[in-house]
Protein backbone atom coordinates (compact mmCIF):
# COMPACT_ATOMS: atom_id res chain seq x y z
CA UNK A 1 0.00 0.00 0.00
CA UNK A 2 1.38 3.58 -1.00
CA UNK A 3 1.36 6.45 1.41
CA UNK A 4 -1.48 8.60 0.07
CA UNK A 5 -4.18 5.48 0.31
CA UNK A 6 -2.96 4.79 3.63
CA UNK A 7 -2.75 8.20 5.03
CA UNK A 8 -6.60 8.36 3.87
CA UNK A 9 -7.38 5.68 5.33
CA UNK A 10 -5.85 6.91 8.73
CA UNK A 11 -7.50 10.32 8.12
CA UNK A 12 -10.63 9.01 7.97
CA UNK A 13 -10.11 6.40 10.72
CA UNK A 14 -9.58 9.34 13.26
CA UNK A 15 -12.37 11.39 11.88
CA UNK A 16 -14.60 8.50 12.38
CA UNK A 17 -13.44 8.30 15.61
CA UNK A 18 -13.65 11.20 16.41
CA UNK A 19 -17.80 11.77 15.08
CA UNK A 20 -17.78 8.63 17.99
CA UNK A 21 -16.08 10.49 20.24
CA UNK A 22 -18.64 13.41 20.10
CA UNK A 23 -21.86 11.29 20.03
CA UNK A 24 -20.34 9.29 23.33
CA UNK A 25 -20.24 12.88 24.54
CA UNK A 26 -23.69 14.51 23.41
CA UNK A 27 -25.98 10.82 24.65
CA UNK A 28 -23.88 10.65 27.60
CA UNK A 29 -21.11 7.98 27.38
CA UNK A 30 -21.49 6.97 31.28
CA UNK A 31 -25.47 6.08 30.43
CA UNK A 32 -24.22 3.72 27.14
CA UNK A 33 -21.82 2.00 29.06
CA UNK A 34 -24.33 1.19 32.07
CA UNK A 35 -26.58 -0.08 29.60
CA UNK A 36 -24.01 -2.40 27.37
CA UNK A 37 -22.40 -3.50 31.15
CA UNK A 38 -26.08 -4.15 31.58
CA UNK A 39 -27.09 -6.17 28.36
CA UNK A 40 -28.28 -9.45 28.04
CA UNK A 41 -25.34 -11.67 26.67
CA UNK A 42 -27.98 -14.15 25.20
CA UNK A 43 -29.36 -11.65 23.12
CA UNK A 44 -26.30 -9.99 22.15
CA UNK A 45 -25.14 -13.47 20.71
CA UNK A 46 -28.40 -14.15 18.75
CA UNK A 47 -28.02 -10.58 17.32
CA UNK A 48 -24.50 -11.76 16.25
CA UNK A 49 -26.13 -14.86 15.04
CA UNK A 50 -28.33 -12.84 12.48
CA UNK A 51 -25.39 -10.69 11.57
CA UNK A 52 -23.46 -14.09 10.57
CA UNK A 53 -26.68 -15.40 8.83
CA UNK A 54 -26.63 -12.02 6.60
CA UNK A 55 -22.92 -12.34 5.73
CA UNK A 56 -24.10 -15.78 4.67
CA UNK A 57 -26.57 -14.96 2.77
CA UNK A 58 -24.89 -12.10 0.74
CA UNK A 59 -22.03 -14.48 0.18
CA UNK A 60 -24.51 -16.77 -1.73
CA UNK A 61 -25.80 -13.90 -3.37
CA UNK A 62 -22.12 -13.35 -4.67
CA UNK A 63 -21.65 -16.67 -6.00
CA UNK A 64 -25.26 -16.60 -7.87
CA UNK A 65 -24.00 -13.63 -9.70
CA UNK A 66 -20.43 -15.11 -10.17
CA UNK A 67 -21.91 -18.39 -11.81
CA UNK A 68 -23.73 -16.36 -14.20
CA UNK A 69 -20.25 -15.28 -15.75
CA UNK A 70 -18.99 -19.28 -15.09
CA UNK A 71 -16.99 -18.74 -12.10
CA UNK A 72 -17.58 -21.06 -9.62
CA UNK A 73 -16.88 -21.03 -5.78
CA UNK A 74 -17.52 -23.66 -3.13
CA UNK A 75 -20.04 -22.53 -0.58
CA UNK A 76 -17.41 -21.58 2.00
CA UNK A 77 -14.78 -20.27 -0.44
CA UNK A 78 -17.54 -17.77 -1.42
CA UNK A 79 -18.71 -16.64 2.69
CA UNK A 80 -14.74 -16.19 3.22
CA UNK A 81 -14.13 -14.27 0.05
CA UNK A 82 -17.30 -12.51 0.53
CA UNK A 83 -15.98 -11.42 4.16
CA UNK A 84 -13.05 -10.33 2.71
CA UNK A 85 -15.05 -8.06 0.44
CA UNK A 86 -16.68 -6.59 3.38
CA UNK A 87 -13.34 -6.15 5.04
CA UNK A 88 -12.00 -3.90 2.15
CA UNK A 89 -15.32 -2.22 2.20
CA UNK A 90 -15.38 -1.61 5.67
CA UNK A 91 -11.47 -0.05 6.23
CA UNK A 92 -11.84 2.06 3.32
CA UNK A 93 -13.28 5.41 2.63
CA UNK A 94 -16.35 6.00 0.85
CA UNK A 95 -17.47 2.27 1.49
CA UNK A 96 -18.41 0.11 -1.34
CA UNK A 97 -16.61 2.56 -3.81
CA UNK A 98 -13.38 1.85 -2.06
CA UNK A 99 -13.34 -1.53 -0.92
CA UNK A 100 -14.94 -2.61 -4.44
CA UNK A 101 -11.62 -2.89 -6.21
CA UNK A 102 -9.64 -4.77 -3.21
CA UNK A 103 -12.63 -6.83 -3.27
CA UNK A 104 -12.44 -7.83 -7.17
CA UNK A 105 -8.96 -8.63 -6.92
CA UNK A 106 -9.55 -10.95 -4.16
CA UNK A 107 -12.07 -12.79 -6.29
CA UNK A 108 -9.95 -12.83 -9.32
CA UNK A 109 -6.91 -14.35 -7.12
CA UNK A 110 -9.37 -16.69 -5.49
CA UNK A 111 -11.06 -18.03 -8.75
CA UNK A 112 -8.49 -17.62 -11.89
CA UNK A 113 -11.05 -15.55 -13.14
CA UNK A 114 -10.34 -11.73 -14.79
CA UNK A 115 -10.13 -9.10 -12.31
CA UNK A 116 -12.81 -7.37 -14.76
CA UNK A 117 -15.22 -10.16 -13.62
CA UNK A 118 -14.38 -10.45 -9.99
CA UNK A 119 -15.30 -6.02 -10.29
CA UNK A 120 -18.71 -6.97 -12.28
CA UNK A 121 -19.58 -9.89 -9.52
CA UNK A 122 -18.93 -7.71 -6.64
CA UNK A 123 -20.34 -4.42 -8.12
CA UNK A 124 -23.48 -6.29 -8.94
CA UNK A 125 -24.32 -7.27 -5.92
CA UNK A 126 -23.86 -4.09 -4.71
CA UNK A 127 -26.43 -2.56 -7.51
CA UNK A 128 -28.65 -5.59 -7.22
CA UNK A 129 -28.74 -4.99 -2.80
CA UNK A 130 -31.01 -1.59 -4.08
CA UNK A 131 -33.82 -3.17 -5.36
CA UNK A 132 -34.68 -4.81 -2.11
CA UNK A 133 -33.40 -2.03 0.06
CA UNK A 134 -36.04 0.65 -1.45
CA UNK A 135 -38.70 -1.57 -1.42
CA UNK A 136 -38.24 -1.54 2.58
CA UNK A 137 -37.90 1.91 2.86
CA UNK A 138 -41.29 2.61 1.06
CA UNK A 139 -42.39 -0.64 2.99
CA UNK A 140 -41.39 0.33 6.83
CA UNK A 141 -42.44 3.77 6.34
CA UNK A 142 -45.71 3.13 4.65
CA UNK A 143 -46.31 0.86 7.83
CA UNK A 144 -44.65 2.80 10.11
CA UNK A 145 -46.98 5.81 9.08
CA UNK A 146 -50.38 4.17 9.90
CA UNK A 147 -49.33 4.01 13.29
CA UNK A 148 -47.48 7.50 14.17
CA UNK A 149 -46.74 10.87 12.43
CA UNK A 150 -43.91 10.61 10.05
CA UNK A 151 -41.13 13.18 11.68
CA UNK A 152 -39.45 16.01 9.17
CA UNK A 153 -36.53 14.46 10.08
CA UNK A 154 -37.45 10.95 8.58
CA UNK A 155 -38.87 12.94 5.59
CA UNK A 156 -35.73 14.40 4.96
CA UNK A 157 -33.62 10.99 4.89
CA UNK A 158 -36.12 9.52 3.05
CA UNK A 159 -35.96 12.46 0.22
CA UNK A 160 -31.73 12.19 0.02
CA UNK A 161 -32.09 8.31 -0.13
CA UNK A 162 -34.23 8.41 -2.63
CA UNK A 163 -32.38 10.96 -4.42
CA UNK A 164 -29.02 9.45 -4.14
CA UNK A 165 -30.11 6.22 -4.98
CA UNK A 166 -31.46 7.98 -7.99
CA UNK A 167 -28.62 9.75 -8.78
CA UNK A 168 -26.51 6.71 -9.08
CA UNK A 169 -29.35 4.37 -11.07
CA UNK A 170 -28.95 6.99 -13.76
CA UNK A 171 -25.63 7.15 -13.94
CA UNK A 172 -25.44 3.42 -13.90
CA UNK A 173 -28.02 3.31 -16.99
CA UNK A 174 -26.54 6.16 -19.00
CA UNK A 175 -23.01 4.50 -19.03
CA UNK A 176 -25.10 1.14 -20.28
CA UNK A 177 -26.77 3.02 -22.65
CA UNK A 178 -23.40 4.75 -24.06
CA UNK A 179 -21.83 1.84 -23.73
CA UNK A 180 -19.84 1.91 -27.14
CA UNK A 181 -19.05 5.36 -26.82
CA UNK A 182 -17.56 5.27 -23.40
CA UNK A 183 -15.29 2.22 -24.66
CA UNK A 184 -14.28 4.26 -27.94
CA UNK A 185 -13.60 7.51 -26.01
CA UNK A 186 -12.48 6.97 -22.28
CA UNK A 187 -9.29 4.69 -22.82
CA UNK A 188 -7.42 7.85 -25.08
CA UNK A 189 -8.82 10.68 -22.66
CA UNK A 190 -7.17 8.20 -19.65
CA UNK A 191 -4.27 6.87 -21.69
CA UNK A 192 -3.66 11.10 -23.34
CA UNK A 193 -3.77 12.25 -19.40
CA UNK A 194 -1.33 9.71 -17.77
CA UNK A 195 0.71 9.77 -21.19
CA UNK A 196 1.72 13.14 -19.47
CA UNK A 197 4.16 11.18 -16.97
CA UNK A 198 7.14 9.23 -17.90
CA UNK A 199 6.21 5.68 -16.82
CA UNK A 200 3.10 5.42 -19.76
CA UNK A 201 3.17 4.55 -22.94
CA UNK A 202 -0.16 6.18 -23.89
CA UNK A 203 -0.47 3.62 -26.87
CA UNK A 204 -0.07 0.36 -25.01
CA UNK A 205 -1.92 2.14 -22.26
CA UNK A 206 -5.44 2.78 -24.66
CA UNK A 207 -5.11 -0.76 -25.73
CA UNK A 208 -5.19 -2.14 -22.24
CA UNK A 209 -7.72 0.05 -21.01
CA UNK A 210 -9.85 -0.67 -24.00
CA UNK A 211 -9.73 -3.91 -23.84
CA UNK A 212 -10.74 -4.36 -19.83
CA UNK A 213 -14.00 -1.58 -20.45
CA UNK A 214 -14.59 -4.39 -23.43
CA UNK A 215 -14.41 -6.76 -20.78
CA UNK A 216 -16.35 -5.49 -17.99
CA UNK A 217 -19.40 -4.66 -20.28
CA UNK A 218 -19.41 -7.91 -21.58
CA UNK A 219 -19.17 -9.35 -18.04
CA UNK A 220 -22.25 -7.30 -17.28
CA UNK A 221 -24.33 -8.21 -20.39
CA UNK A 222 -23.62 -11.77 -19.28
CA UNK A 223 -25.13 -11.44 -15.78
CA UNK A 224 -28.18 -9.40 -17.12
CA UNK A 225 -29.05 -12.63 -19.57
CA UNK A 226 -29.76 -14.64 -16.47
CA UNK A 227 -33.05 -13.68 -15.23
CA UNK A 228 -33.31 -17.36 -12.84
CA UNK A 229 -30.05 -16.18 -10.92
CA UNK A 230 -31.13 -12.55 -11.28
CA UNK A 231 -34.34 -13.70 -9.39
CA UNK A 232 -32.27 -15.83 -6.88
CA UNK A 233 -30.08 -12.97 -6.07
CA UNK A 234 -32.77 -10.51 -5.00
CA UNK A 235 -34.18 -12.97 -3.23
CA UNK A 236 -30.64 -13.62 -1.16
CA UNK A 237 -30.46 -9.58 -0.96
CA UNK A 238 -33.80 -9.37 0.55
CA UNK A 239 -32.77 -12.23 2.97
CA UNK A 240 -29.88 -10.57 4.34
CA UNK A 241 -31.36 -6.87 4.55
CA UNK A 242 -34.12 -8.84 7.11
CA UNK A 243 -31.66 -10.55 8.76
CA UNK A 244 -30.02 -6.75 9.55
CA UNK A 245 -33.42 -5.55 10.52
CA UNK A 246 -33.97 -8.79 12.72
CA UNK A 247 -30.38 -8.29 14.00
CA UNK A 248 -31.45 -4.46 14.91
CA UNK A 249 -34.39 -5.32 16.54
CA UNK A 250 -32.24 -8.10 18.65
CA UNK A 251 -30.19 -5.80 20.02
CA UNK A 252 -32.55 -3.29 21.29
CA UNK A 253 -33.87 -6.33 23.13
CA UNK A 254 -30.71 -6.99 24.32
CA UNK A 255 -30.50 -3.30 26.04
CA UNK A 256 -33.96 -4.09 27.47
CA UNK A 257 -36.43 -2.24 24.86
CA UNK A 258 -38.70 -3.32 22.39
CA UNK A 259 -39.26 -1.52 19.24
CA UNK A 260 -41.68 -2.21 16.15
CA UNK A 261 -39.79 -4.96 13.39
CA UNK A 262 -41.36 -2.15 11.06
CA UNK A 263 -38.95 0.26 12.04
CA UNK A 264 -35.42 -1.65 11.65
CA UNK A 265 -36.67 -2.67 7.89
CA UNK A 266 -36.33 1.04 6.71
CA UNK A 267 -34.03 2.64 9.50
CA UNK A 268 -31.04 0.05 8.19
CA UNK A 269 -31.13 0.86 4.51
CA UNK A 270 -31.55 4.89 5.43
CA UNK A 271 -28.62 4.72 7.90
CA UNK A 272 -26.43 2.96 5.55
CA UNK A 273 -26.34 6.25 3.24
CA UNK A 274 -24.21 7.61 5.40
CA UNK A 275 -21.77 5.06 4.10
CA UNK A 276 -21.27 7.14 0.92
CA UNK A 277 -19.24 10.04 3.14
CA UNK A 278 -15.60 9.91 3.28
CA UNK A 279 -14.96 7.67 6.12
CA UNK A 280 -13.98 3.76 6.63
CA UNK A 281 -16.79 1.99 5.85
CA UNK A 282 -19.40 4.66 6.91
CA UNK A 283 -17.58 4.39 10.51
CA UNK A 284 -19.38 7.28 12.84
CA UNK A 285 -21.03 8.82 10.09
CA UNK A 286 -23.38 5.74 10.13
CA UNK A 287 -23.63 5.43 13.97
CA UNK A 288 -24.86 8.98 14.11
CA UNK A 289 -27.72 8.14 11.15
CA UNK A 290 -28.84 5.30 13.08
CA UNK A 291 -29.44 7.64 16.29
CA UNK A 292 -30.71 10.29 14.38
CA UNK A 293 -33.63 8.27 13.39
CA UNK A 294 -34.38 5.81 15.84
CA UNK A 295 -34.47 8.12 18.78
CA UNK A 296 -37.59 10.04 17.28
CA UNK A 297 -38.96 6.97 15.94
CA UNK A 298 -38.17 4.57 18.43
CA UNK A 299 -39.17 7.15 21.64
CA UNK A 300 -36.24 5.11 23.55
CA UNK A 301 -33.95 7.66 24.99
CA UNK A 302 -30.86 8.41 22.66
CA UNK A 303 -28.32 6.82 25.52
CA UNK A 304 -30.44 3.28 25.16
CA UNK A 305 -30.72 3.71 21.78
CA UNK A 306 -27.06 4.43 21.22
CA UNK A 307 -25.96 1.10 23.21
CA UNK A 308 -28.19 -0.83 20.95
CA UNK A 309 -26.75 0.03 18.17
CA UNK A 310 -23.07 -0.31 18.99
CA UNK A 311 -24.12 -3.82 19.47
CA UNK A 312 -25.72 -3.97 16.32
CA UNK A 313 -22.61 -2.50 14.69
CA UNK A 314 -20.50 -4.81 16.63
CA UNK A 315 -22.26 -7.56 14.92
CA UNK A 316 -22.53 -6.18 10.92
CA UNK A 317 -18.99 -3.83 11.75
CA UNK A 318 -16.80 -5.37 13.83
CA UNK A 319 -17.05 -9.26 13.15
CA UNK A 320 -16.88 -8.98 9.60
CA UNK A 321 -13.80 -6.58 9.62
CA UNK A 322 -12.14 -9.37 12.30
CA UNK A 323 -13.74 -12.83 9.94
CA UNK A 324 -12.79 -11.00 6.99
CA UNK A 325 -9.46 -9.42 7.33
CA UNK A 326 -8.75 -12.96 8.37
CA UNK A 327 -10.21 -14.45 5.58
CA UNK A 328 -8.49 -12.26 2.79
CA UNK A 329 -5.07 -12.53 4.36
CA UNK A 330 -5.58 -16.42 3.65
CA UNK A 331 -7.20 -15.90 0.64
CA UNK A 332 -4.69 -14.00 -0.98
CA UNK A 333 -1.53 -15.66 0.49
CA UNK A 334 -3.06 -19.36 -0.97
CA UNK A 335 -4.12 -17.75 -4.53
CA UNK A 336 -0.31 -16.29 -4.32
CA UNK A 337 1.48 -19.76 -3.84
Amino acid sequence: MDRNPRRGIILGGLAAFGILAVLFVVVGAGRVVDTLVAADRRLVAAAFGFALCWLLAWSLMLRTVLGSLDVSLSVPTAFLVYAGAVFANNVTPFGQAGGEPVAAALISRVSGSRYETGLVGIASVDVLNVVPSISLVFLGVGYHATTTAIGERLSVAVAVAVALITTIVIVIALAWRYRRGVVARLPAGVAGLLGRLDRFDPASLEDRLAERLRNFFEDIERVGTSPGRLATAVGLSLSGWVLQAAALTVAFAAVGHEISPAIPLFVVPLAYVAGATPLPGGLGGIEAAFVALLVPTTGVPASTVTAAVLVFRGAVYWMPVAVGGVSASALGVRAMR
